[in-house]
C-alpha cells in the first residue's frame, strides 16, 4: 500500500545538511532521469525568463536563481523540507516512533525533480511544478509517466494506492490494470486551503492506523471514526474509487 501525496510549494530551507546525493534515494531506478531534469533545471533558472519558463511570478526570482545551487545547498529530510496546510496537518514530528515507521513504508512524494521520494530521503529546497514545461524536455507529467510507472507499480504492491495528489501530479503517474481497481481518490468538498488540510489528516490517520488496510471497505471504516466518509465505486473499469472524506 502506498499513499501519494503532493510536495509542497513552501519549502524549509536547511542551514546546514549534506549536500545532495541522488543515488541514495529512494527508487534508485529514478536516478537517470533525475539527473536529466536537476541538469536541464540548473541551466533553466540561470536563464533572464527564467520565472517565465517556470510558471513563477517575478517576485520569486531569488527562490528560481536558488535553483542553480541545487547540488551544494544543504539538504534535509523530505518530511522537513515540504511545509503548508497539507505537511502540517500530517504533523509528522507529533507521530509516536511506530507511526512514523508506517509513514516512512507507506508515504510517498511525487515529485516534479525527483519523480518519487520517501519522506525520509534527504533533498535540498527547489522551485519547480509539475505543471510545467521544460523547452529540452517538454511537458513533465507525460516526462515521468514511464518512469514512475514500473516502481509506483511495485511499491503498491498488491495493496491499495490512495491518492492525496492535485491534478497536476496525477499526471505524472495513473495506475493501470489491476492496480487500477485498488486505486482510491480522495475527494474533499470545498476551497482547495480545506482540501489539503483534509488530505494531510488522511494521509495521518493511515499512518496512525495499525490494523490492516486491504480493501477499500475496510479503509473506510478505518477513517469513519475522524471523518464523515462515503465511498464511490470506480465509474468504469480503469477510473478508481473515489472517498469523499470530510473532517469531523
Amino acid at each position: 500500500m502506498i499513499v501519494l501525496l503532493p510536495p509542497s510549494e513552501t519549502k524549509h530551507e536547511p542551514r546546514r545538511g549534506a549536500r545532495l546525493a541522488l543515488g541514495t534515494l529512494s527508487f534508485p531506478e529514478l536516478t537517470p532521469a533525475r539527473e536529466t531534469v536537476l541538469s536541464a533545471l540548473l541551466e533553466i533558472s540561470g536563464r533572464p525568463d527564467a520565472c517565465q519558463l517556470l510558471d513563477v511570478s517575478p517576485g520569486l526570482a531569488d527562490v528560481v536563481a536558488r535553483n542553480q545551487r541545487l547540488r551544494e545547498l544543504p539538504t534535509a529530510t523530505a518530511g522537513q523540507i515540504y511545509t503548508g496546510v497539507l505537511y502540517d496537518a500530517l504533523d509528522l514530528p507529533s507521530l509516536d516512533s511506530a507511526a512514523r515507521a508506517r509513514a516512512t513504508r507507506r508515504l510517498v512524494v511525487v515529485s516534479a525533480l525527483f519523480g518519487a521520494l520517501r519522506i525520509k530521503d534527504r533533498i535540498p529546497p527547489y522551485r519547480l511544478a509539475m505543471g510545467v514545461s521544460l523547452p529540452t524536455l517538454g511537458a513533465l507529467g507525460p516526462m515521468w509517466r514511464p518512469h514512475l510507472d514500473p516502481v509506483l507499480t511495485a511499491a503498491a504492491g498488491s495493496g491499495l494506492v490512495i491518492d492525496g495528489r492535485s491534478a497536476a501530479y496525477q499526471a505524472a503517474w495513473v495506475p493501470r490494470g489491476d492496480l487500477a481497481e485498488r486505486w482510491v481518490h480522495l475527494r474533499v468538498p470545498g476551497v482547495s486551503h480545506a482540501a489539503k488540510h483534509t488530505r494531510g489528516l488522511v494521509a495521518r490517520a493511515v499512518c496512525r492506523h495499525t490494523g490492516s488496510l486491504a480493501s477499500v471497505p475496510a479503509l473506510a471504516r478505518a477513517l469513519e471514526a475522524d471523518f464523515e466518509v462515503t465511498v464511490h465505486c470506480p465509474a468504469r473499469p480503469g477510473k478508481g474509487w473515489t472517498l469523499d472524506v470530510l473532517a469531523r
